[in-house]
């Protein structure tokens, strides 16, 4: 059993939820997942199985989408309406104003993780120690958020939904506390849902109670998608199978000698039968084939 397979993941549930739950319907306990989403959020979570877990540090794309919805003049301390309320402001917002200061979030920004996150420092999740109501430093990260756009606004409830388009590592509920902060009377998240990740869109998910139909009429695994579908946008380089051997005996391979080169980044590299044998780069100063990851997702 080998392959992906994108689920909606319901409210309530974290992402390891999710897995503990699926590992007792599909009977495999070799699962993983790409991208942690909190309890309070739903959507897109691509699970990997058998030797798809090979993959999940090695994403391609790993660019995301959210629609959110806000509820202004409220902070917590989970920057969502979860959490224990630390302030209250009467003070109104108008579209405009939100318009305003939302396309200030628009690209490269420094964020700070929240304390209620899976981030890790020395070793123990931000979440622990927040439970123990700790507050510790923690390093600002360089995110990136390539589009915000304004889905709908109501001031008379103060409230607005939104779809954020960013790269990796962004907390949404962050770049929510930090425009209430820039607006003055502070915002919460109140509910979140990812509509693409990994390349996956909502669309191609699967709930819980589908796969668990999948597995009672045999037709789980002819649902699952195969590992070369992430790495399509790749360069792609195809061994013979003289030199598919030598690659997985972890030869290195001369560039000038088999008239590659001119590649730059991550090449997905195949055998003539179409199977993804792993993920390398062309390094033409040492004139070799030098491997990021042996995926062997057969195996």
């Amino acid at each position: 059993m080998t392959g992906i397979l994108p689920v909606k993941k319901p409210a309530g549930f974290t992402s390891f939820d999710v897995i503990g739950k699926l590992r007792g319907v599909v009977k495999t306990r070799k699962i993983g997942h790409s991208g942690t989403l909190d309890p309070m959020a739903t959507g897109v979570l691509p699970l990997f199985f058998g030797g798809a877990t090979k993959c999940c540090d090695l994403l391609p794309n790993e660019d995301k989408r959210y629609v959110a919805d806000i509820k202004f003049g409220i902070v917590t301390d989970t920057q969502d309406t979860s959490g224990r309320v630390l302030k209250e402001s009467e003070s109104r917002v108008t579209e405009g104003e939100f318009a305003e200061v939302m396309s200030g979030f628009i690209g490269k920004q420094m964020q700070t993780p929240p304390m209620f996150s899976a981030v890790k420092i020395n070793g123990r999740p931000l979440y622990d120690l927040a439970r123990e109501g700790k507050v510790v430093e923690r390093a600002q990260k360089e995110i990136e958020v390539y589009d915000i756009k304004l889905l709908e606004f109501d001031e008379h409830a103060q409230t607005a939904r939104i779809e954020v388009s960013c790269g990796k590592g962004t907390f949404i509920r962050t770049l929510i506390n930090d425009m209430g902060e820039k607006l003055g009377c502070g915002a919460s998240m109140s509910a979140l849902e990812r509509t693409m990740a990994a390349g996956f869109e909502l669309s191609e998910c699967f709930t819980i109670s589908e796969i668990e139909e999948m597995m009672k009429d045999g037709t789980f695994e002819e649902h699952l998608m195969p590992v070369e579908r992430l790495y399509n946008a790749l360069p792609r380089l195809v061994l013979s199978d003289f030199d598919k051997r030598l690659y997985r005996s972890g030869v290195p391979l001369e560039l000038q000698k088999r008239g590659w080169g001119g590649i730059s980044g991550n090449i997905a590299v195949f055998d003539e039968g179409g199977m993804l044998l792993g993920i390398s780069f062309m390094d033409e100063e040492a004139n070799e084939l030098k491997l990021r990851k042996m995926m062997n997702t057969d195996k």
